[in-house]
């Protein structure tokens, strides 16, 4: 699997479906949407109303104040004011709508993400890592919240301004409006050309981001790991070079986005003085009748000017969200993990040859298998076979080769080979985390590809040698395997497991709380778990990969006969490099470079004298 440094993004879609699709979101708060605009607009107008409004200030009120009368001029500041305190009031109102639309928003998008990954296959996590992962969550959603809350109302309100404003400039004054129109020319050119710099910078960082946070993720995941091997210097730098292509991403976004705010500021203050310098001169001229028009056309310019900027400076942070959008949408977009299945798994009652469906758990199961007069039951065995399998994790590069294996019910099969022998890919099989690129697999009689994904894997129960406990009590953890369990059946499987002794010692038993993976207990002590897990599900079908690798001999042998036990019944597929736990085993075959090369049992295999002899007698070592 590539180091997060490593990663391929896919080239991003266009930024207008992004922004449409985005919408669409919105749209599900189209009314109070709809509310927002309003006082966005409202927001606006009383800015520029306020502003016109200094034209009659200056004509009406303070040029004729010298006959003493402040009525008038009184009267249009209390106007003035009502104005800018509907403006103010309308900004406070669609802030906080605007906020309420974008935290739900964003709370579905998060949904949404969370749920569409765990509908995808196994290989997509085999391909992904987790931190690049964990970025679209972060990094990638928490962009967006600002464009929906901030950039798009600014944007709105830049907008109405900008348009407002011109309008009033050309019944104030069109000749100075024509000096505004060339300014504007310039301004929307320098916008234009540093933006479209700003897009492919933004979305470099956020991949760079996406980088580092994997890098970190899986660091701080395997310290021990880099502690061990004395590769503290190494990681250091490598976790140099992606913070440095890190850094230089972000420089050049945030670089080409600052630039803006002074440039625009100096074009504004330029054009500040050519209007007034040019509004003093027609006024002497006679082209413009009144100081009013000028002092009003004057605080338009600046009011041009800065929603100008603010439109700028919004599109760079709009063009940040949008390429954390789309590596979001990447993922929402992703084909889910395909299911065809239509056979389903259904607990049972017995009777006889009489196979009765029921909801409540007996421990006994069936196949539900659809046929012309409705359903057929199927009474589930474990009978497993595997015809001509080949398959490959990547094309042209085969790693089972015409496989063919069988497993009665109740057999106890074990796969013993090297590492990259294949041995974990035929569970990976077994559970359709892959499907096979030719060959069948049956269950039952049936092919496993018509078994429904979750009734099969409801069917089978695992233990792997690397163990995982989630946040919770030991408890909880144990009955993972089967929520529906009850305190005497958690008790039950973790005895089974000879796991009872370490947890009555907890602080609190089976309800001392896990975290951090279970970074409390043992290695041994969390396989344990894992393998009464395994107990309470109850499952006709048991794989044990390495399941007792990290526990030492003497622990081992404690559990031998619980593990006995919960074999008892069930078909079982066993991976191990400790060949004495396969010894038992009904047959064992021996893998090599993705091909069966031997098979029988421990008798038959140590009387052929081929590899596995070799093995047991310590005469090679398995890699």
């Amino acid at each position: 699997m590539p180091g997060p440094h490593q990663m391929k993004t896919a080239k991003p879609k266009n930024f207008k479906d992004t922004i449409l699709r985005i919408f669409s979101y919105l749209w599900d708060y189209k009314f109070l949407l709809i509310l927002a605009c309003i006082c966005i607009l409202l927001s606006s107008a009383g800015g520029v109303l306020g502003t016109y409004f200094l034209r009659s200030l200056v004509n009406d009120c303070i040029i004729p104040i010298k006959d003493g009368n402040l009525r008038p001029l009184v009267k249009m500041l209390f106007k003035m004011g009502g104005v800018y305190i509907m403006g103010a009031a309308a900004t406070y109102i669609y802030s906080r709508l605007m906020l309420y639309i974008t935290t739900n928003t964003l709370k579905r998008i998060r949904c949404q993400l969370f749920t569409k990954l765990m509908t995808l296959p196994v290989k997509y996590f085999d391909t992904h890592t987790h931190g690049e992962l964990m970025s679209r969550f972060t990094n990638d959603v928490d962009t967006m919240r600002e464009m929906l809350s901030q950039s798009i109302p600014n944007f709105i309100s830049s907008s109405f301004t900008i348009v407002s404003v011109f309008i009033l400039m050309i019944i104030l004054s069109p000749i100075l409006t024509l000096l505004v129109l060339g300014m504007l020319a310039i301004m929307l050119f320098v916008v234009s050309t540093v933006s479209r710099k700003g897009v492919g910078f933004f979305r470099k960082q956020q991949e760079a981001v996406g980088a580092v946070n994997g890098f970190v993720e899986e660091t701080v995941e395997g310290q021990k790991v880099v502690k061990v091997f004395c590769r503290e210097d190494e990681v250091k730098e490598e976790f140099e070079k992606l913070n440095a292509n890190y850094r230089d991403a972000a420089a050049s976004a945030h670089t080409t986005a600052n630039v803006l705010m002074p440039i625009m500021g100096n074009l504004s203050y330029i054009h500040y003085a050519l209007t007034a310098t040019a509004g003093a001169y027609f006024y002497l001229k006679g082209f413009i009748h009144d100081l009013g028009t000028i002092v009003s056309f004057l605080q338009f310019t600046r009011t041009f000017s800065q929603p100008i900027t603010q439109i700028s400076m919004q599109i760079n942070s709009i063009m940040a969200s949008l390429a954390g959008a789309e590596r979001v949408f990447a993922v929402l977009d992703e084909d889910p993990e395909i299911d065809e299945g239509n056979v389903t798994l259904v607990n049972a009652r017995l009777d006889g040859d009489k196979i009765t469906e029921t909801d409540e758990f007996t421990g006994k199961w069936a196949w539900k298998v659809p046929s012309e007069g409705g359903y057929e039951y199927v009474s589930v065995m474990g009978d497993v076979k595997l015809n001509n399998v080949t398959f490959g994790y990547e094309k042209n590069k085969t790693v089972l080769n015409d496989i063919s294996l069988y497993a009665k019910p109740g057999q106890k099969i074990a796969f013993v080979g090297s590492t990259g022998a294949g041995k974990t890919t035929i569970t990976n099989l077994l559970n359709r985390f892959y499907d096979i690129d030719a060959g069948t697999i049956t269950y039952d009689g049936i092919e496993l590809c018509d078994i429904k994904k979750d009734d099969l894997r409801r069917s089978m129960s695992m233990v792997l040698q690397d163990t995982h406990l989630f946040t919770g009590t030991v408890r909880d953890n144990i009955r993972y395997g089967r929520a529906d369990a009850t305190d005497e059946d958690v008790e039950r499987a973790a005895r089974l497991a000879n796991a009872h002794f370490f947890i009555s010692h907890l602080p609190e038993g089976y309800d001392t709380v896990l975290t951090g993976d279970g970074a409390n207990l043992s290695q041994g002590q969390r396989q344990l778990l894992s393998i009464a897990r395994a107990a309470i599900a109850n499952a006709p079908v048991l794989i044990l990969d390495e399941a007792t690798s990290s526990i030492d001999t003497r622990t081992e042998a404690l559990i031998e006969k619980g593990m006995d036990t919960l074999m008892e019944g069930r078909t079982v597929f066993v991976i191990a490099h400790r060949l004495s736990t396969v010894r038992n085993s009904n047959a064992i075959m021996v893998l090599e470079n993705g091909k069966i090369i031997e098979r029988g049992d421990h008798d038959d295999l140590i009387a052929q004298k081929g590899r596995y002899y070799k093995l047991y007698m310590g005469m090679f070592e398995l890699a």
